[in-house]
């Protein structure tokens, strides 16, 4: 039998936290060699585009899954549809039985989210008190509350093209996470009191620059996750200590990418792959001063990691719909 879970019995059965957990112990694994993962598949089209990514990771069970995720930008004000929609099959990676299929919106923002807490907790100055948040939307939110898990942050910068979503951003996520978040004006704003930058927006144009960003401070770069996005200028790239969720993904889709095209990086230049951090085989933060980057382009054992706990959730609830697809 095949589960079929929505949107909404994966809100109910996966927290932030059960994710982080989730996508830290996924890193480790793959140092360890328990994790497989054939890459992206990706497709653009008017509007925005479409990716397969792929990936088994050896848990308490060998699961496999494939994410087919779509990626419209323009859905919320054309439509009133979510920018990112999909959907999870998860299988046993013994038998290839189908286990689930399931809502990717859920599972994708959390565990994308979770992904930056990650590399926070090994990147990010331990003393790190100050947040810029560039791009205010839902993965904005998220990005936030998974940071405030692993940093005590006292104040955090709202910045958005549209000035409206930031300034509810600061309001909202003021009231939920008991932090002083306020709009700002522009990233240049902000940049010499912020201890920790992320963006994630779908910008095709750089928005962070070596100067916005002082000594000392960490920059997870979540929103380019394909060829044509960029968000941090390749300079800032070459300034900093790199690490990568995937070395080889990076250097395709990544903010990575530009950087290598421009000759201000090779892969040599690359610190490490967040695995390798996880596991201990390669450090993570080696000084106050400095600029620390994580590339984050979306791997697919992170969304291996949280689909299994939601199928195991589910099963273990008694929740969604048994499908015999034979």
């Amino acid at each position: 039998m095949t589960l079929l879970l929505t949107r909404r019995d994966v809100a109910a059965l996966l927290t932030l936290d059960e994710c982080i957990a989730a996508v830290e112990h996924a890193f480790a694994l793959e140092a360890e060699g328990k994790a497989l993962g054939p890459g992206v598949l990706g497709l653009h089209v008017p509007g925005g585009g479409f990716h397969v990514k792929a990936a088994g990771l050896r848990l308490g069970r060998f699961y496999f899954a494939a994410k087919l995720n779509a990626n419209f930008p323009d859905n919320a004000a054309r439509w009133g549809l979510p920018t990112i929609q999909g959907v999870v099959a998860l299988s046993d990676g013994e038998t290839g039985q189908p286990l689930a299929l399931m809502d990717s919106m859920e599972i994708t923002a959390l565990r994308t989210g979770a992904a930056t807490a990650v590399a926070a907790r090994y990147l990010a100055r331990p003393d790190a008190r100050v947040a810029t948040i560039v791009g205010c939307g839902r993965q904005g939110r998220i990005q936030l509350a998974a940071l405030a898990r692993v940093r005590k942050l006292e104040r955090v910068h709202a910045v958005d093209r549209d000035p409206g979503t930031a300034a509810r951003f600061a309001e909202e996520m003021s009231a939920a996470l008991s932090l002083d978040v306020r709009r700002a004006g522009s990233i240049a704003e902000t940049g010499p009191r912020s201890d920790i930058w992320v963006t994630c927006t779908p910008s095709q144009v750089p928005l962070l620059g070596r100067e916005h960003v002082a000594p000392g401070s960490f920059v997870a770069a979540v929103g380019a996750d394909n060829e044509n996005k960029q968000e941090l200028d390749a300079a800032l790239m070459a300034a900093a200590t790199v690490v990568v969720d995937s070395l080889e993904q990076c250097a395709t889709i990544g903010d990575l990418h530009h950087a290598l095209a421009q000759g201000l990086l090779s892969k040599a230049d690359v610190h490490a792959q967040l695995a390798e951090v996880v596991a201990g085989r390669k450090p993570g933060r080696r000084s106050a001063d400095e600029i620390t980057i994580f590339d984050s382009s979306g791997v697919a054992i992170e969304d291996v990691a949280a689909a299994a706990v939601v199928y195991e959730k589910a099963v273990g609830a008694g929740r969604g719909l048994s499908v015999d697809l034979a």
